[in-house]
């Protein structure tokens, strides 16, 4: 009977996983199987493999053929080079001692390169998160700056609205000044009359002058007046 190491399927369409058997190359992909001997997840980065070394050794010693993702992943655990080896000492090239020497030496060399596929996959990944975070903030910059702009415009804008209504608004509450009228004449005053002249005192008389006596009479006035001489 031909018996093969393969994988059987499992989980949903975009997140399978599988096992790794041993079954009869003349069953079904994913029917029976004559034994597990571990799992793959190829989901996951690096992928994630757990297999049973002996069981995996012992059945390819049995003539169990791999298929071509088992062969890499048996070849990836070491399981593929512990079988050379073995059969290395079964001819006689080495002992068992210089095999188990020669196959810790891989497996240490082996292990160096998966820790350092490992931390160059963490440090792309960080590198991603990183370029993908400066990305964002490039974007969101740009945002709150787009933003700004337009939050500057629109208080700009109703700073302006609000200016013109408040002028509108004081000219309409302000009553139009009356033109200024022309100061009304004021009525003249009349012409003060020169005040009438009084009438005028009627021109004193000169006394009438007396008649001039007569030559005779200031003759007797002067006899008479005279006093006659005491004797």
């Amino acid at each position: 009977m031909a018996v093969k190491i393969r994988l059987a399927r499992k989980g949903r369409k975009k997140l399978a996983h599988y096992h790794i058997v041993v079954a009869d190359s003349r069953s079904p992909r994913d029917g029976r199987y004559i034994e597990k001997i571990g799992s793959y997840n190829p989901v996951t980065n690096p992928a994630t493999i757990e297999l049973d070394f002996d069981k995996a050794l012992g059945w390819l010693q049995k003539g169990a053929l791999p298929t071509d993702t088992c062969r890499a992943i048996l070849s990836y655990k070491g399981v593929l080079v512990r079988k050379h080896l073995l059969e290395g000492v079964k001819k006689g090239a080495f002992d068992e001692a210089e095999a188990d020497r020669r196959f810790e030496e891989w497996m240490k060399q082996n292990e160096a390169k998966i820790d350092a596929k490992k931390s160059g996959l963490e440090k792309t990944k960080e590198d991603e998160i990183a370029k993908k975070l400066a990305a964002e903030k490039r974007i969101n910059e740009a945002r709150a700056a787009k933003l700004a702009k337009k939050q500057a415009e629109l208080e700009a804008k109703a700073r302006a609205e609000s200016q013109a209504e408040e002028e509108t608004a004081s000219d309409e509450a302000a009553p139009e000044a009356p033109a200024e009228k022309a100061p009304e004449a004021v009525p003249e005053a009349p012409a003060e009359k020169a005040p009438e002249a009084a009438p005028e005192a009627p021109a004193e008389k000169a006394p009438e002058a007396a008649p001039e006596a007569s030559p005779d009479e200031t003759t007797s006035e002067t006899t008479s007046g005279e006093k006659p001489a005491e004797g």
